[in-house]
């Protein structure tokens, strides 16, 4: 899957030239937490969040009046605060790289540039809805994982095999390997126990839950 099939196109955004408060009315009004910023060719110069904002801002807590802290807010501009060595990804790059550049740099939000030219963003929570489709979560039929004690080639043939000769379809399928292996695979039977009772003769079955 790559960035472009998950990322937000023509997302919202804000010029450096602007006042902080305009960045604190979007943040209030969409329930965003951080903004691209781009210049006027539509060229990502840097990022601003609510954290920048309350960095640099007084809260209302100080002895400023609200009077004094709107003055701030309508004074600084967004250039003045905003985080201008900012990581990108390119709309043609893999899922997974942009997960690898988010927990490298903890960061939630990466802007989506093509040739200097931002063309959409990807978060943290497209990261995790991407997960939940390459699982398959909302589909219906079976998920069924098969611990594997030694990997070696022909495995994932013979249990399609298996399955295809009772016209069951693999829908998904995803192979752990973290110290073991686990094959984790969704088919559209919804009969749990008939998907079971095909493999657990040959294959150790850890787990299967039925999704109607």
């Amino acid at each position: 899957m790559f960035v472009k099939d998950k990322m937000t196109r023509n997302p919202v955004t804000i010029s450096p030239d602007d006042v902080v408060s305009s960045a604190v009315d979007i943040f209030d009004k969409c329930d965003f937490h951080r903004l691209p910023v781009v210049d006027r060719s539509n060229h990502v110069v840097g990022l601003i969040t609510e954290a920048l904002v309350a960095e640099n801002v007084p809260s209302k807590a100080t002895s400023l009046s609200i009077h004094e802290i709107n003055y701030l807010l309508n004074k600084t501009t967004i250039a003045d605060i905003m985080l201008k060595d900012i990581a990108t990804i390119s709309p043609d790059n893999l899922l997974e790289e942009a997960a690898d550049v988010m927990i490298k740099s903890d960061i939630f939000t990466l802007p989506v540039v093509d040739q200097g030219f931002l063309v959409g963003v990807i978060t943290q929570k497209d990261i995790f809805s991407a997960f939940i489709e390459v699982q398959g979560y909302y589909n219906k039929g079976t998920r069924i994982v098969v611990a594997i004690e030694e990997d070696h080639p022909g495995i994932l043939k013979d249990i399609a095999t298996i399955l295809s000769d009772e016209n069951i379809s693999i829908t998904h399928l995803v192979v752990e390997r973290n110290g073991k292996i686990n094959i984790i695979i969704r088919v559209d039977e919804t009969d749990s126990d008939k998907v079971a009772d095909l493999l657990k003769d040959k294959y150790n079955i850890i787990d299967v839950k039925s999704y109607k």
